[in-house]
C-alpha cells in the first residue's frame, strides 16, 4: 500500500490571545490517500480550517508531525514550503485570492512560469477554456463575475497537476446556482487528474459529495466515516 498524501500525528495549534493560550487543535491524527475526496466538515471555529491551513503549509502546528506528500513540514523554511505547494499542492480559497493587476490568463500562467516551465501560457489557456472561460482570458479579475473568478482559481490550483487540492469553502462567496456549477466543475477536474481533494465545508449536502466525512469540533475530529459521493 502507498503511503498516505496527508498524515497528520498528533497535531496540535494553540494560539495567544488577550484571555491568554487557546487550544485551536487538540492533537488530531490523520490520514488520507492517494485519490480519495475527504470533506472536513464542522460548524465555525472547529478549527477546519486552520487544519487546512497547516496541510498547506500557510500555517505553523505547534505539536505533533505533518508530513504532505512524503514531505515532512517541520523544520522547513518558507521558501521550501512555497516550493512543495508549487509542485505538490493546488488551493482554492473562499476569496479567490486572483492578483487583481493580472488578466485570468496571468493569473493561471503565475504558478507555471515559477517553475520556469516553457509552455505557461498555452497550458494556462488550455485550462481555461477547460473552465469555460476561453472567452475571457484577457479580462482582468474585477471584470469578471463571482463564479468565473473562482473558476480562474480552479484553473490556477489545478495548473500545475498536483497531486493534492485543498478547497477552503469555495462556495462560500458565491450564490446557489453558481456555487453547484463551481463543485460539479470542483470534482470533475478532480477526478478526471486523479488528485486528492480535501473540501472544507459546514454544508453537509456538499460534504455527502465526498467519499469520507470528517466532522470536527472543538478542535477534534469527531467522525471520520465513508460517505455516499454522488
Amino acid at each position: 500500500m502507498s503511503p498516505p498524501i496527508v498524515s497528520l500525528e498528533g497535531l496540535k495549534l494553540s494560539l495567544q490571545s488577550r484571555a491568554g493560550n487557546v487550544d485551536i487543535l487538540r492533537g488530531i491524527d490523520l490520514q488520507i490517500t492517494q485519490g480519495q475526496s475527504v470533506a472536513i466538515l464542522g460548524p465555525s471555529g472547529s478549527g477546519k480550517t486552520s487544519l487546512l491551513m497547516i496541510v498547506a503549509g500557510l500555517e505553523r502546528a505547534t505539536g505533533g508531525k505533518v508530513t504532505v506528500a512524503g514531505t515532512t513540514l517541520q523544520g522547513m523554511n518558507e521558501d521550501g514550503l512555497a516550493l512543495l505547494r508549487g509542485e505538490k499542492i493546488g488551493i482554492v480559497f473562499q476569496s479567490f485570492h486572483l492578483v487583481p493587476t493580472m488578466t485570468a490568463l496571468e493569473n493561471v500562467a503565475l504558478p507555471l512560469e515559477f517553475q520556469g516551465k516553457d509552455e505557461a501560457f498555452a497550458t494556462a489557456t488550455d485550462l481555461l477554456g477547460e473552465v469555460g472561460l476561453a472567452h475571457r482570458l484577457h479580462h482582468f479579475p474585477a471584470e469578471l463575475s463571482g463564479g468565473e473568478q473562482q473558476r480562474v482559481a480552479i484553473a490556477r490550483a489545478l495548473s500545475t497537476n498536483p497531486p493534492l487540492i485543498l478547497a477552503d469553502e469555495p462556495t462560500g462567496n458565491l450564490d446557489g446556482e453558481t456555487g453547484r456549477q463551481i463543485i460539479e466543475l470542483l470534482f470533475s477536474l478532480q477526478r478526471r487528474s486523479q488528485a486528492t481533494l480535501v473540501l472544507v465545508t459546514h454544508d453537509d449536502k456538499l460534504a455527502e459529495r465526498c467519499e469520507r466525512v470528517v466532522r470536527m469540533a472543538d478542535g477534534n475530529i469527531r467522525s471520520d466515516d465513508m460517505a455516499s459521493a454522488a
